[in-house]
């Protein structure tokens, strides 16, 4: 691995930020390409913030302790009260091999992409600050949660999403309503579709890797769902596992399903002439109802890449959306066919 004095310093803050998102994300560097600018350089900013939280919290080499540090340390350079320089430098030397060389990139040249925060207007830089705390706090919090136990309920699962997640959903209707005032005009609601948006992703992305996330000794299963089902939560093994948990993992696929049925009312109430934002939207949302419906087709799956979608379905996905991204009628007809075959949930969502 390389020295941080290896990595090369950019000579352009937004050129470095567009550059080393191709490497963090290849989802997110398809979908923030969609947006508008100024609106795309501040959400692709967003995103860079919130993997240099994730990755202090999934760091394999720093003690719980090192983590806390690092995550409050990194909110006050968010808010300007301490250096990015500063920061990395001492952030750098900690991390774990097995950080991948972009996540190593991305922390050297944390100055950059801190540059670029606080060149935004001030409702912008105050909705990304918000966002950086919450997670940052949440993800110290839930810390401890991090084994084969899972998480005690649905509550839990949901509070741990709106940490990772939803709360994004919240930064994300911001920044949209800082863009447009027409969507301003819809904020409350929208706030609060948001953060279902978000954990519909989130869960999501749990449910497909349900197995990589257990061989690395974590869960964030809730456990009196598989217990109500005849399942012990910490023992589970892949391929080895009976009707009971096929049962549960199908009653969260309803959950999640209901979460991005959420997600797609909110994108619809986006003026149909903000069709890159709808785009930003749809795209995610159609990729996440396939990769339900792959669980849903197999739910022995022992492997995330089993459950993966293929490129294909993510062509076909951005093709329709992209086609029929102003007819709302069409849009709800497209997402009630590919969901079909998918329980829903009735959720009820926070006043």
């Amino acid at each position: 691995m390389k020295s941080r004095e290896e990595f090369q310093t950019p000579l352009d803050d937004t050129a470095y930020q567009n550059e080393i998102l191709q490497y963090v994300s290849r989802t997110f560097a398809l979908t923030i390409p969609q947006l508008p600018e100024p609106l795309c350089t501040v959400v692709a900013n967003a995103y860079l913030l919130c993997r240099i939280a994730d990755t202090i919290e999934d760091d394999k080499s720093m003690s719980a302790e090192q983590k806390k540090e690092y995550s409050e340390l990194f909110i006050a350079v968010v808010k300007g009260a301490e250096t990015a320089d500063t920061f990395a430098e001492n952030l750098f030397p900690l991390l774990s091999p097995t950080a991948t060389v972009a996540e190593h990139d991305l922390i050297a040249n944390t100055a950059p992409v801190i540059r670029l925060t606080h060149g935004f207007n001030e409702r912008q830089r105050s909705a990304l600050e918000r966002c950086v705390k919450i997670m940052a706090d949440g993800m110290v919090r839930y810390q401890d949660a991090e084994t084969l136990d899972g998480v005690a309920d649905q509550n839990d699962m949901d509070q741990y999403c709106y940490y990772v997640a939803g709360v994004v959903g919240e930064l994300l209707t911001e920044l949209f309503c800082d863009h447009s005032p027409e969507i301003d005009a819809h904020r409350n609601e929208m706030m609060k579709l948001g953060v279902s948006f978000g954990q519909g992703l989130q869960m999501t992305n749990i449910l497909k890797d349900i197995w990589e996330d257990h061989e690395r000794g974590a869960c964030w299963l809730p456990r009196n769902v598989f217990e109500k089902h005849g399942v012990d939560i910490p023992h589970k093994k892949p391929g080895k596992m009976g009707e009971g948990f096929n049962d549960a993992l199908i009653e969260l696929l309803g959950i999640a399903h209901a979460h991005v049925h959420n997600a797609l009312r909110y994108t619809l109430m986006i003026p149909a002439k903000e069709k890159g934002l709808r785009k930003f939207c749809l795209w995610a949302l159609g990729m996440s109802v396939l990769t339900l419906l792959k669980i849903r087709q197999h739910p022995d799956f022992t492997d995330g890449r089993e459950v993966k979608i293929t490129r294909r379905s993510v062509k076909i996905t951005i093709f329709l959306t992209s086609l029929f991204v102003g007819q709302n009628w069409i849009l709800k007809g497209l997402f009630k066919f590919a969901g079909r075959r998918l329980p829903m949930a009735k959720l009820t969502l926070d006043t």
